[in-house]
């Protein structure tokens, strides 16, 4: 299953794709999160429903010096599984 997340808020120059990156591998999913230009982190990961749902809450909270105002889930078509996850 593979899940496009959007995150707004303060999320970027707070480590959050690092966090992110490291939640995701904790979890056994695969994808990137990379930075976009309005300021929001964009989260591509691919998995397991659980672990995507577990990543979705954590996302909702963000790491300590984050402050999420909004987790915007968008469809993404199925494909092959991205190799590991990364930061772009």
């Amino acid at each position: 299953m593979r899940r496009l997340y959007v995150v707004s808020g303060h999320v970027q120059g707070v480590g959050f794709r690092r966090f992110v990156q490291r939640k995701a591998r904790d979890l056994g999913l695969t994808g990137h999160a990379a930075n976009l230009p309005d300021g929001g982190v964009e989260v591509l990961a691919d998995g397991e429903a659980s672990a995507l749902d577990h990543l979705e809450r954590w996302l909702r909270r963000g790491p300590p010096l984050a402050r999420v105002t909004n987790v915007q889930i968008q469809p993404v078509p199925e494909g092959d599984p991205p190799a590991g996850f990364t930061t772009r």
